[in-house]
């Protein structure tokens, strides 16, 4: 599509509140998948460490526990 301006450009025919709005709402939400993903990510590392950590916490006390 050609425009003969950059005032047409953001007028979009007349159809500009559709077109800028789809736009707006399409670019949120892939921000928030990226967030959440980048959130989610952090959250099961974090746990993973916890668990590895309280594993080997464990596996401390038993080797305490047979050597008593």
């Amino acid at each position: 599509m050609h425009f003969s301006s950059f005032s047409a450009f953001l007028d979009m025919g007349g159809y500009a509140a559709y077109v800028w709005s789809s736009f707006a709402i399409t670019f949120f939400a892939m921000f928030w998948v990226v967030f959440s993903a980048h959130l989610t990510r952090r959250k099961l590392y974090r746990e993973i460490k916890n668990k590895v950590a309280r594993e080997q916490r464990i596996e401390k006390a038993q080797k305490m526990e047979n050597t008593l």
